[in-house]
């Protein structure tokens, strides 16, 4: 049974006769957009079906609040699209957020307001939150930027762009990485009435105006990823999913296909989704690849596909996972450090890449496992204790995308 009273969460969970209906939370890239393109269209109507994490909480609480001095805490999604939005927005502002939030870069979002006729000044170290932002209009223009960059800068500046006196043109160069929370952005832009060109590598905004709609929040891909890893690692069962849509503007429901291939079929309904065991496993030999997949589209799929190819014997290698060292942690780090402890040794290869051949090493008695302050490590890990009990540290940080995860975990018979 699950301890919820202990510091450290006590798995131990039965893989028997798995059959549940999930209401998942909202999806929180969807709900932070909705927030700021919300007001930026100075919209009378409340977003509905606000997911209910830190993440999105912290943007309600800042659009709320009478102060000019904001602290977002871990939410790095807030940060980036608050710095672009209170650099449009007149006044002086602050910034600031978590220790950790203090050692993620900002540099690049600066340097384009910045660059663009914006005013933002750094309060500690130079690259860094806290920001100190001089809000005013802002020129607006050209500007290239690398596209193996968080796509959360691109969208940031893409959100503002229509209220910029030129507009804006951002040339993408080299490899664009998460092109699909790019396309989220402007989808949801042309939804609030804006029209976004984006050709090739580079996307141009004009000057526009957004229009107040009434808009609603589906549920998230990126959680629903967790019960596909639970189906697969459990080997059979069926868990409804509620909220979910075929054509999402989310990148992540390629977790779909993902897990086609490693135990567990999608069954679409006007509802939301079906999951169940289909056995279609790849072929099992340790030494050899089985599975290879580019993770730049879906870094955040990355973690639960890691640990499920793992926990089902699949070697692996994975590439397109760049992003993954400026996250809540360093995820390459963390994964490898973490695997280690269930019995398993992954490699890291040159920036990007991640592969285990089958190497094992000694697993501890029951696992403990360190979460780094990262949501996604803890749900990522969760379902390994359907296979042996383990601990998970620090469990309240799931609350960051999806505050009912243990509650939802604890519909699994035990």
């Amino acid at each position: 049974p699950i301890n919820i009273m202990s510091k450290n969460k006590k798995l131990s969970l039965s893989s028997e006769n798995i059959n549940l209906e999930v209401n998942l939370p909202a999806s929180k890239s969807i709900s932070n957009r909705a927030l700021i393109l919300n007001a930026l269209s100075y919209s009378p109507y409340d977003v509905q079906n606000l997911s209910d994490c830190d993440d999105t909480n912290v943007m309600l609480k800042a659009f709320d609040s009478n102060s000019n001095k904001f602290d977002i805490g871990a939410a790095g999604t807030s940060m980036r699209f608050l710095t672009a939005f209170l650099a449009k927005t007149v006044g002086e502002w602050e910034i600031t957020g978590s220790e950790r939030m203090k050692q993620r870069p900002i540099k690049i979002l600066v340097d384009a307001i910045n660059s663009l006729g914006g005013k933002i000044e750094y309060v500690e170290n130079e690259g860094f939150p806290p920001l100190k932002i001089f809000g005013s209009a802002i020129m607006g223009g050209e500007i290239s930027l690398d596209g193996g960059i968080s796509s959360q800068y691109i969208s940031a500046l893409m959100m503002i762009a229509p209220y910029m006196v030129n507009g804006l043109k951002i040339t993408l160069t080299g490899n664009i990485i998460s092109l699909p929370y790019i396309l989220m952005t402007a989808g949801m832009m042309k939804d609030f009435g804006v029209t976004v060109d984006f050709h090739e590598n580079v996307i141009s905004i004009e000057p526009q105006v957004y229009k107040p709609i009434s808009y609603t929040v589906e549920s998230d891909w990126s959680g629903a990823s967790y019960w596909y890893e639970i189906l697969a690692v459990a080997g059979n069962g069926r868990i409804t999913l509620k909220g979910l849509q075929k054509n999402s503007l989310q990148g992540d429901s390629e977790v779909a296909s993902i897990f086609e291939n490693i135990g567990v079929s999608t069954d679409y309904t006007k509802d939301g989704i079906i999951l169940t065991t289909n056995h279609k496993l790849l072929p099992i030999t340790i030494g050899t690849t089985n599975l290879v997949y580019d993770f730049t589209n879906v870094p955040d799929l990355a973690q639960t596909v890691v640990v499920t190819c793992c926990l089902k014997n699949i070697p692996f290698e994975f590439s397109g996972l760049q992003s993954l060292r400026i996250k809540e942690t360093n995820r390459i780090s963390a994964l490898k450090n973490e695997l280690a402890k269930l019995g398993y040794v992954l490699t890291e290869k040159v920036n990007d890449k991640l592969l285990w051949n089958g190497e094992r090493c000694e697993k501890q008695d029951i696992p403990v496992i360190e979460t780094y302050e990262d949501h996604r490590m803890a749900m990522a890990f969760a379902p390994a204790s359907l296979l042996f009990p383990i601990e998970i540290e620090n469990p309240h940080v799931v609350s960051k995308s999806y505050p009912k995860f243990w509650e939802d975990l604890e519909k699994i018979k035990n």
